[in-house]
């Protein structure tokens, strides 16, 4: 009996919705779309018959949910139709061909925009892994149609709104979700309405007893406050309409969330937090926005700092409006935001106001541009980012920005967030520009690479065409653009790098041989390649090149008769004839050893580090006993006889302990063109100090004349250099 009563209960909600939907669509679209819309929702009806929610309602109530509240934001009948339509292809047998050919290509792409990838495989996929797939896809899906986020903001809404029959974990997994995810994106995309929503339903959900309390307490001291609230509304009032102003006035409530977020930010009581009296006002125009602030600060007394002008500077979603704080009648704090009413509508809807308010085409393609460059930048970053969690990690970045506005010497404003960098600056203007930047002017001032950025700075990037970035760049940049942009021209050069010394270790070994690469017959390497499953010479190079593959036994592989034979080595084994010669100018691939510091001049040796090349330590390294213990693939190396550029190296020294000692070594240091990069001091008491100093030097020549500089200082007991 209870069956079947669910089930009438159902029917019923299932008419009541439809019939909802259909009278919120007459109010904007003609007959023949609500028609289409009608279509949809039969055809979804259809393909979830005998699916039900686990409230026990049919599912398809959750997708006609979904496109009402996208049809009070007006949306377009194809929008409507792949709300209504959203789950077809992940939880029914219909395709995305089926939709297209029953509707239009252009509801079936914005269906599958929306529809997850796949189930989450344990076996092959953490769940973190697949939820982070899913909000990639659905990032490129975005790229193409923006509409495709706003069904996913709504479905998501509904998801929210219906969590009460979720076990409590999973209740808690989704709204993390929604707050880490989703609420920053509807704020990115100054969707306030949504977002505030969002985060209400995923506090509730998550800290079920904490929203209750704090639910209770904000509607008592709500009563408490509501004869101050309407003397503050009144008086505001009153002052505008004597300077002639036509405005609107009223009390703004606080998001439930954003309270309680500064609740724990600032470490205070619910009383400290609601002592801040809210109100908006809204103007016709925006001459009478700031005409309305020099009033609001004529009446009440404003704190000094707390001024922002968002309509001037608009945030990175296209929020505008005045915010002002000032002190009112019984000195509380009074919160007050000055707008227009195009303004405030933005404010709310963000980029869905396109479809709302079709009439303020210059203002709502503002907000599309907007989202758009964003949504650019992303696509971008996605294609450079090694997997979807990393791209998950750089989207948290972007979403919580605190923005600074800084200028360029024509006057040009770049928004960067808090704490952002020159280098920052630079990828924001151009990834070309970021890639080429060697030092910068703020204020027509020389400054380093590094200098943080502040409000109001004019920065100008001085680039040059053999720059290119550095890894250490990774370490005081904050922006993802700049992040990713490093990497991928940091990954394409090192493979660039690991190419040409694979061909160089691979000729040397074939050398050996008396042979040449270009010699032997493409078909035999063609057969190698087929062999060991390697698309192309490049890609073998550089398998080479990262120490993956040793070149001796690519080249015994080459030139044995039987290619696809096991390779037959001499009882003597391998036997290296000529040495790698090493200019320095490698790049990534060689790398000089941190134990021992090997620098032109010195007998050396290397060894393949897999994925990461070759490792040079000197002959006398203390550590090489250990690393041959570990690494079988030794090869021998030498110094080019004209190597340029300067290495790395460390030295012991024993100093007396007075003033002045540490300043006077390194002025010595400096004198004989070395740059000192660190200083350790290992032990130290009242007449001795012992350090550890790291500094550049070109060769074994220019770092014995350094030593005998600093040994005929007086206060110099001991040096020597560290070799491991």
């Amino acid at each position: 009996m209870s069956k079947i009563a669910d089930t009438i209960g159902s029917a019923l909600l299932q008419d009541e919705l439809i019939q909802r939907l259909c009278t919120t669509l007459s109010s904007y679209l003609d007959q023949t779309q609500i028609d289409d819309c009608v279509r949809a929702y039969e055809f979804s009806a259809d393909a979830h018959s005998g699916q039900f929610r686990k409230s026990g309602e049919a599912y398809i109530c959750h997708p006609v949910s979904v496109a009402i509240t996208l049809a009070e934001m007006r949306m377009d009948a194809s929008g409507i139709m792949a709300a209504i339509l959203h789950d077809v292809i992940e939880d029914t047998p219909i395709s995305k061909k089926e939709l297209a050919s029953q509707f239009s290509e252009e509801v079936a792409e914005l269906v599958d925009g929306v529809t997850k990838l796949t189930k989450i495989d344990g076996k092959s996929q953490t769940r973190a892994e697949a939820q982070a797939e899913n909000v990639r896809k659905m990032f490129l899906a975005m790229g193409k149609d923006l509409r495709v986020i706003l069904v996913k903001l709504a479905d998501r809404l509904h998801n929210m709104q219906t969590l009460g029959v979720m076990p409590a974990e999973k209740k808690r997994r989704i709204a993390r979700e929604t707050l880490d995810i989703y609420a920053p994106i509807a704020n990115r995309l100054g969707m306030n309405k949504i977002r505030h929503k969002l985060e209400a339903l995923s506090f509730e959900a998550m800290y079920p007893r904490r929203y209750v309390i704090l639910t209770n307490a904000i509607k008592k001291a709500r009563g408490n406050r509501s004869k101050i609230v309407s003397t503050i509304e009144s008086t505001i009032k009153n002052r505008l309409e004597q300077a002639g102003l036509d405005c609107e006035v009223s009390g703004r409530e606080k998001n439930i969330y954003s309270i309680y977020q500064k609740m724990l930010q600032k470490k205070v009581s619910l009383a400290s937090i609601f002592d801040l009296y809210a109100f908006r006002i809204f103007c016709v125009d925006v001459d009478a926005c700031y005409r309305s602030l020099g009033v609001i600060h004529n009446l009440y007394k404003p704190i000094p700092g707390r001024f922002k002008d968002y309509i001037a500077l608009p945030k990175a979603n296209g929020y505008q409006s005045l915010h002002t704080i000032v002190i009112g009648p019984y000195g509380v704090p009074i919160e007050i935001q000055i707008r227009t009413h195009d303004m405030h509508r933005m404010a709310e809807s963000g980029i869905a106001a396109h479809w709302l308010y079709k009439s303020d085409d210059d203002k709502s393609e503002k907000f599309q541009t907007r989202a758009n460059e964003w949504l650019r930048d992303l696509l971008e970053i996605q294609k450079t980012v090694g997997d979807s969690l990393e791209f998950i990690d750089n989207l948290k970045v972007d979403l919580f920005p605190q923005e600074v506005f800084v200028f360029t010497p024509k006057g040009g404003i770049i928004k960067i967030p808090r704490g952002a960098t020159i280098i920052d600056f630079a990828y924001a203007v151009h990834t070309d520009i970021g890639n080429a930047c060697v030092s910068a002017r703020i204020d027509k001032q020389l400054v380093p690479l590094q200098t943080k950025l502040e409000n109001g700075m004019t920065v100008e990037i001085i680039t040059a065409t053999w720059a290119r970035p550095n890894a250490l760049w990774l370490n005081y940049v904050t922006t993802v653009k700049a992040r990713s942009s490093i990497r991928n021209h940091l990954k394409n050069f090192k493979q660039q790098e690991a190419i040409s010394l694979g061909r160089r270790l691979l000729e040397k070994e074939l050398q050996t041989m008396h042979l040449n690469l270009e010699n032997i017959d493409e078909i035999r390497i063609q057969a190698l390649l087929n062999v060991m499953a390697i698309p192309s010479m490049n890609e073998l190079m550089e398998d080479i090149g990262l120490g993956n593959k040793m070149p001796f036994l690519i080249a015994k592989q080459l030139t044995q008769d039987d290619i696809n034979a096991n390779i037959k080595l001499d009882d003597t084994g391998k036997i290296q004839q000529t040495p790698l010669i090493i200019k320095g100018t490698e790049g990534m691939v060689i790398t000089m050893a941190k134990c021992c510091r090997p620098i032109p001049g010195d007998s050396i040796i290397g060894y393949f580090n897999p994925g990461k090349g070759i490792v040079v330590h000197h002959h006398e390294c203390r550590n090489r006993s250990i690393v041959r213990k570990k690494h079988t693939n030794w090869l021998d190396v030498e110094w080019f006889n004209e190597v340029v550029g300067d290495f790395p190296t460390e030295l012991r020294i024993e100093i007396l302990n007075q003033r002045g000692t540490l300043a006077t070594i390194a002025s010595t240091i400096s004198e004989e063109g070395s740059n000192i990069e660190n200083v350790t001091v290992v032990d130290q008491d009242d007449r001795v100090c012992v350090d550890l100093i790291t500094l550049t030097v070109k060769d074994r020549v220019h770092l014995a004349k350094i030593m005998r500089r600093l040994k005929e200082l007086s206060i110099v007991l001991k040096i020597t250099r560290v070799k491991g």
